[in-house]
């Protein structure tokens, strides 16, 4: 069974974080959201606080085929500023895992210099902050192992594609089909 991490920090945006929880898990994806705190309570960018599945530690979720860094502000900020998840993203990348990264997030992997050489799409409110990798005004950009979406209105596209990349075409057609999309 494949496995995915949603790494979550206070100002997460809701919608970026738990419609892939939502369409893997329906397509047979194991994924735990994960608190990069000690505590499993997160508050999102809407003050609707979350318990998490587990608290960060890399040695635990390096099973993973798929780690997802969802936006919303200032959650990307947090999660960019955490030592753990910088390593975390560096450990998913340097064992050619997949990372998920929409909105905001995609800065984390340019600050960190992931985005090189790489196609990417986000949030147009913080394109000035990437500094490598070619912007692609896409809903939804794969480059390699790369996964990247513009914001909470392409949450549902970026799940779909993720889903797309660890489950079978039969199981990808018949979410869509549950989901009527």
């Amino acid at each position: 069974m494949k496995k995915a991490y949603v790494l979550l920090a206070n100002g997460f945006e809701l919608i970026e974080a738990l419609t892939p929880v939502a369409v893997l898990r329906r397509g047979g994806v194991k994924v735990a959201t994960v608190s990069i705190y000690d505590k499993l309570e997160v508050t999102s960018s809407n003050h609707v606080t979350i318990k998490a599945d587990t608290i960060l530690d890399l040695e635990k979720i390096k099973d993973g085929d798929l780690l997802i860094l969802p936006g919303g502000y200032p959650g990307y900020e947090n999660l960019s500023l955490d030592k753990s998840v910088v390593k975390c993203v560096e450990y998913y990348y340097e064992n050619s895992k997949y990372i998920g990264a929409i909105c905001g997030a995609p800065t984390i992997l340019s600050k960190n210099l992931l985005l090189e050489g790489k196609d990417f799409t986000c949030h147009t409110g913080v394109l000035s902050e990437i500094s490598q990798g070619n912007y692609i005004n896409e809903k939804v950009v794969v480059s390699e192992k790369i996964i990247t979406s513009r914001g909470a209105g392409t949450s549902l596209d970026f799940s779909l594609k993720l889903l797309e990349i660890l489950a079978d075409s039969a199981t990808v057609k018949r979410i869509k089909e549950e989901m009527q999309c």
